[in-house]
C-alpha cells in the first residue's frame, strides 16, 4: 500500500513539475523570444539547463526550509497530506496554464501547505507573513522602477542598445576550421552578438534563480514526508519541469513575449535585468521567488511608461512641461535615431497606448494570478479540515 501511495506521489510530483515548466519559462525568457533573440525550442532548452543547476546547487536549501520552516511541525507532511499537497499545486498551475497565463509556482505552493498548516493548526504565522510582504512589495518595486525606465529613460537606451533582428540565422557553423565552430553569420552585426548575448544570458540567470526556489514547490512534500532521498527528487523534478518547458510553456511564452504589450529587444533587456534583480535578492534572503508575479508586473510598468510622453531625464530636472502629445514614437523608432522635438511627431509616428500596453490581457494575467494560488490555498485547507483520511 506505501509503495502504491509513494507512486501516485512521484506521478503528482512529476505533474506538479510539469506545470513548473510551463508557468515559469514565459516570464524567464519570453523577453527573448518576443524580441526575437531565440526560438521557443532554444528557449525550453535552456530554460532546463540552468533550472537544473539552480534546483541542483542552492534549490535544496529552499527545499528544507518550505519542508520546515512553514509549519511548526512537519510530521503534518504524511505520504497522504503530500500528495494532496501537489495535487492543488498541480492542479492550480494547470488552471493558468490552460488560460496562458503563467501562474505563481512559489505563491500556489506556499498556499497549498499554507491551507495544510491551517488545517492541522502548525501553521508558522511569523515566516508566513513575511514572505507575504515581501510578495506585496517585490512586485511593486519592479513595476515602477520600470515605469520609471519606460517614461524617463527608455527613448536614451533603445539609442544606444536597440537593433533591429537582422534575417536569417544569428550564427552559423564554420566548418573550413578542424574543429567546426559556431560564427556569426554574414548579417549579423557585433552589436546585434552583444544585445541578443545580453537578453539571453539574463533569461538563463532567472532559470537558475527558478531552479532554486521552484523546485521545492515539486518535490518538497515528498522530501519532507520522508519518502523520497533529495537527490533523486531533484532529478525526477527537473525532468518534469523540462518536460513542460518543451510543451505547455509555448503558451506562457506568448502571452509574456507577445501578447501582453510590444516586447523590442531594449524592453526585453529591461525587463529582464529588473525581474531578475530582483528574484536574485528575494532569493538571497531567504524568500521564495514570485518570480512570474515580478516579471509580470515588470512588463506592465514598462508598457504603461512607454505609453506615456516620453519626457527625458534632463527635461524632467528643467522641469519642461509635457506635450499634449501622450505617446512618443517608441515602437516606430529605427534603431539609432534621433527622435523628433517633443510635440512635433508626426502622427503615424504616434502609436496609440493600446498598441503598446495591452489593458484586457493585462486584467487577464493579474486576475489569475490572483485567483490560481487562492484556489490552491482554499482546496487543500477544506480537504485537509473536513477529510477524515488526513486526521486533522
Amino acid at each position: 500500500m506505501i509503495s502504491l501511495l509513494l507512486l501516485i506521489g512521484v506521478l503528482v510530483a512529476i505533474f506538479v513539475g510539469y506545470n513548473i515548466g510551463g508557468a515559469t519559462t514565459g516570464p524567464a525568457f519570453g523577453p527573448a523570444v518576443g524580441a526575437d533573440a531565440i526560438s521557443k525550442s532554444w528557449a525550453a532548452a535552456l530554460m532546463t539547463v540552468f533550472f537544473f543547476v539552480g534546483a541542483w546547487t542552492i534549490g535544496r536549501r529552499v527545499v528544507d526550509t518550505l519542508g520546515t520552516e512553514l509549519v511548526h511541525d512537519p510530521g503534518v507532511f504524511t505520504l497522504e497530506a503530500s500528495i494532496g499537497v501537489l495535487f492543488f499545486i498541480g492542479v492550480a498551475l494547470f488552471v493558468g496554464n490552460v488560460f496562458g497565463v503563467p501562474a505563481s509556482t512559489s505563491m500556489t505552493a506556499v498556499g497549498s501547505i499554507a491551507g495544510l498548516g491551517l488545517a492541522g493548526g502548525e501553521l508558522n504565522w511569523a515566516v508566513m507573513g513575511e514572505i507575504a510582504v515581501w510578495w506585496i512589495v517585490a512586485p511593486f518595486i519592479g513595476f515602477w522602477v520600470s515605469l520609471i525606465v519606460g517614461r524617463y529613460l527608455y527613448a536614451s537606451l533603445n539609442r544606444m542598445v536597440a537593433m533591429e533582428r537582422s534575417e536569417g540565422p544569428l550564427l552559423e557553423i564554420d566548418r573550413s576550421r578542424a574543429v567546426p565552430v559556431p560564427v556569426p553569420s554574414g548579417s549579423t552585426s557585433r552589436r546585434e552578438l552583444g544585445g541578443v548575448t545580453t537578453v539571453v544570458a539574463i533569461g538563463c540567470l532567472m532559470a537558475f534563480s527558478s531552479g532554486t526556489s521552484n523546485i521545492a514547490n515539486a518535490i518538497a512534500p515528498l522530501v519532507g514526508s520522508g519518502a523520497l532521498e533529495m537527490n533523486p527528487a531533484i532529478v525526477i523534478g527537473c525532468l518534469a519541469v523540462g518536460i513542460g518547458t518543451f510543451t505547455i510553456a509555448r503558451r506562457t511564452l506568448e502571452t509574456m513575449g507577445n501578447d501582453l504589450t510590444e516586447l523590442p529587444l531594449t524592453a526585453a533587456i529591461v525587463v529582464a535585468t529588473v525581474s531578475a534583480t530582483l528574484v536574485t535578492f528575494l532569493s538571497w534572503i531567504g524568500i521564495p521567488a514570485s518570480f512570474v508575479v515580478i516579471a509580470t508586473m515588470s512588463i506592465i510598468g514598462l508598457g504603461w511608461g512607454r505609453a506615456t510622453r516620453p519626457v527625458t531625464v534632463s527635461e524632467a530636472v528643467r522641469g519642461e512641461k509635457p506635450a499634449k502629445v501622450s505617446v512618443g514614437a517608441l515602437a516606430a523608432e529605427e534603431p539609432g535615431e534621433e527622435l523628433p522635438p517633443i510635440g512635433e511627431e508626426p502622427p503615424e509616428r504616434i502609436p496609440r497606448a493600446s498598441d503598446l500596453f495591452d489593458p484586457s490581457t493585462t486584467a487577464r494575467v493579474v486576475l489569475l494570478q490572483n485567483v490560481v494560488p487562492a484556489i490552491a490555498t482554499i482546496g487543500a485547507y477544506l480537504t485537509f479540515r473536513f477529510v477524515p483520511v488526513f486526521g486533522f
